[in-house]
């Protein structure tokens, strides 16, 4: 077991009572969004070069001034 979490059981043992609600709603949340979390993210891979290249030019792109208007 980790320091960390032998930390945090001792953390949870001193409490108290009228507070373990609010962490205990606060460390369910935390899992489900972790839980959720997918790789890669849905945003990955969105956009569309139209060149299967891109990578390999990568250099050539950034001294054309990518994303810097015309």
């Amino acid at each position: 077991m980790s320091a960390e979490r032998d930390e945090l059981r001792e953390l949870v043992e001193r409490l108290p009572d009228d507070e373990v609600p609010t962490v205990l709603a606060d460390v369910r949340r935390h899992l489900e969004s972790a839980g959720r979390r997918s790789w890669p993210p849905a945003f990955f891979g969105a956009g569309r070069a139209g060149r299967g290249d891109v990578a390999a030019r990568s250099e050539e792109i950034l001294d054309e001034g990518f994303g810097r208007p015309a």
